[in-house]
């Protein structure tokens, strides 16, 4: 699996590095700078539409219907939704039913953030905000959710842990929604790359 791979190169740097200290040869520093460019998947450029360019994990593909709806019953068909492997981890654009004419994205804030608060059993904000990114005003929320088991369904009785990084553009006439999804145990492998894939979104104005 992707996820055992990860874990397994950050394993043997940490060996290589506690063995650095007794042994102090640069073939050791070559290693782990190697293992850890292996772990680092490769970004590549994918087009959404005429509008939106984005970068996804090298591997992964586009979610079918089905495979979108399963996930995400009650959210609109995607822009473009892509997943891993596994299908563990995802991301997807969309475009949200709440339009903000104005472009008060101060207001837009508080209200996204006020839904995801209520949208899950518990949620912790990791960091969250309004900042300019290429010519244009993202509003972004970066947390971790809870959603309880249900004990009295077979299957279902575990909580739901997952690390989620969302940005919304406010447009002319609709808002984008850009959003990451993976589950809570892979966040120390995912977080930085969620944050690479934000930073090369390009929406032309």
């Amino acid at each position: 699996m992707q996820l055992d791979r990860q874990t397994g190169a950050n394993l043997t740097i940490l060996c290589l590095l506690t063995a650095m200290q007794k042994i102090k040869y640069p073939i050791l520093i070559l290693l782990a700078l190697t293992c850890l460019i292996a772990a680092k998947p490769r970004l590549v450029k994918t087009k959404v539409n005429d509008e939106i360019t984005v970068s996804i994990p090298a591997g992964w593909r586009p979610m079918d219907g089905i495979d979108f709806t399963e996930r995400y019953p009650s959210v609109r068909a995607p822009l473009g939704a892509y997943t891993d492997e596994e299908r563990m981890i995802d991301f997807a654009v969309n475009v949200s039913a709440t339009q903000w004419p104005d472009k008060d994205a101060t207001v837009a804030h508080k209200f996204f953030k006020s839904s995801v608060v209520n949208m899950f059993d518990k949620v912790e904000f990791i960091s969250d905000g309004i900042k300019e990114h290429q010519g244009n005003k993202y509003i972004y929320l970066e947390f971790t959710s809870r959603v309880n088991g249900n004990k009295r369904a077979e299957g279902l009785s575990d909580p739901v842990l997952k690390y989620t990084y969302v940005q919304y553009l406010l447009a002319k006439d609709k808002t984008l929604v850009f959003s990451f999804n993976c589950p809570k145990r892979a966040q120390q492998d995912w977080q930085p790359i969620a944050h690479e894939m934000m930073k090369a979104i390009k929406v032309k104005s």
